[in-house]
């Protein structure tokens, strides 16, 4: 039995209402995405554990799994080939690493393909530092490129100031990249401009930090230099939080009238006029401060200018003040007698003490903003009289400056190591000639961290 024809529009219509040939869940997947967590990384030739960035990929309709991440191009592959990049993970977050070639910038593509034959691209914009020395035990720190003082917060954590802001950092010291939470003092402080944070020392729970007391670069005094503040540290390693405790602005006053009232012996007066640069070798500028031995209350404030006499066999120069607690809530400072110790004619950068009451002493010149200058650490038992002893000379031919001892071990235990901070604010990181400190990304700037094993 034959059925009856149905008429040609009615076969249009049921075709219509069935839609075009293919696949019917082809039109149920939309665009990816794909979104990084932050667009701008640096990395370091021949670095270990260089920042990453994370790449979150969706689809609609599409399980994440089912999505794949590759670098489809970069700008400069002698500075990071498309094969550098690496991707891992499966889900909707990836992680992504490079690997640096040489260095200078590059920007790279990243590219997710989604189900039904979607892509998205996202761009990555990559910079390179140089190889450096000892490359294994380096990590850089990001966000900031002026490290000036740090201090040990547990499990490997540190605080570390700049000496361009008045920002203090978390890190986690073992890997490279952001800082785990920050503290920005300026409002706390009162100031307009920058403390120039060049020193800090902790006791107990209270961390006590200076500027660096002398005129800027251009011989101008600046009062929020003239700044010595506490922190209160509460929690340890990623845990850490801190408190701003009180200020004190008058110590380098309190340096002048006591220089004066022993005979100017030291220039404090002529150093500190209006019209004089602070990093001279007859100049006033602080770089170091730790408490003496057994005291929580008798602080060292070690200068980086001038030294004693000021000549290049100088020596470099101690200062104790007696009473820094109350300094620190702005009494006047009362001094001890002055510690001129010999370091090769080198001056103080730093000088950290530990829980033995020995102390070693980073010490560099007095005019150089980098490496082109001898830097070396030196044990010391904190007595007055008590010559310093070399304990390592430096490397000099790397980017940056020597700044910062983060903890001292046992000067004489086999294998002790000990971990300083770079400033590298002058540098020039990628080999474009800008200095790291006017770098335009955060992600950009950076400080290094370097272990070393004392011999």
């Amino acid at each position: 039995m034959r059925h009856p024809s149905l008429p040609a529009v009615a076969v249009l219509a049921l075709l219509s209402a069935a839609g075009p040939a293919g696949p019917a869940h082809a039109a149920a997947y939309g665009t990816p995405t794909i979104k990084l967590s932050a667009a701008y990384l640096s990395g370091s030739v021949g670095g270990t554990g260089d920042p990453v960035v994370t790449v979150t990929v969706a689809q609609s309709g599409a399980d994440a799994s089912a999505l794949t991440v590759t670098a489809s191009r970069s700008s400069r592959s002698t500075v990071a080939a498309t094969t550098d990049v690496h991707v891992t993970g499966t889900g909707a977050d990836r992680t992504v690493a490079v690997t640096a070639r040489s260095r200078g910038y590059t920007d790279l593509t990243l590219k997710v393909a989604g189900a039904g034959g979607g892509t998205a691209t996202a761009t990555l914009h990559y910079a390179a530092s140089p190889a450096v020395r000892h490359s294994a035990d380096a990590r850089y720190l990001t966000g900031a490129s002026d490290a000036s003082a740090a201090v040990d917060a547990g499990g490997g954590y540190l605080i570390v100031a700049d000496d361009e802001d008045n920002t203090l950092r978390l890190y986690d010291g073992a890997v490279s990249g952001a800082p785990v939470r920050t503290w920005d003092l300026d409002g706390a402080l009162g100031a307009d401009k920058e403390v120039d944070i060049e020193g800090a020392a902790r006791v107990g729970d209270t961390v006590y930090w200076t500027g660096s007391l002398g005129n800027n670069k251009d011989g101008v005094y600046k009062p929020d230099r003239n700044t010595v503040f506490t922190t209160t540290v509460s929690g340890s390693g990623a845990a850490t939080r801190l408190s701003f405790g009180t200020a004190g602005h008058r110590l380098r006053d309190d340096l002048v009238a006591w220089d004066e009232a022993n005979g100017d012996r030291y220039g404090f007066a002529a150093a500190t006029a209006d019209g004089q640069a602070p990093k001279r070798i007859d100049g006033f500028n602080v770089e170091g401060l730790e408490f003496a031995p057994g005291s929580a209350t008798t602080a060292y404030v070690g200068f980086r200018a001038p030294l004693a006499p000021p000549r290049n066999d100088g020596k470099a120069l101690l200062v104790p003040v007696t009473n820094m607690d109350r300094v620190a809530r702005g009494a006047e400072a009362a001094f001890g007698t002055p510690v001129e110790l010999d370091l090769g004619g080198l001056s103080v950068r730093d000088l950290r003490r530990n829980d033995q009451g020995r102390y070693l002493i980073l010490a560099g010149s007095w005019a150089a903003e980098d490496n082109s200058a001898p830097y070396a650490l030196y044990s010391w038992d904190g007595i007055a009289g008590h010559r310093p002893v070399k304990v390592l000379d430096l490397p000099t031919a790397d980017a940056g400056g020597w700044e910062s001892v983060v903890s001292v071990p046992d000067p004489t235990a086999a294998g002790a190591r000990v971990q300083l901070l770079t400033d590298d604010g002058a540098a020039d990181l990628y080999g474009d000639g800008t200095d790291a400190k006017d770098l335009t990304h955060p992600e950009w700037r950076k400080s290094r961290t370097t272990w070393f094993t004392l011999d």
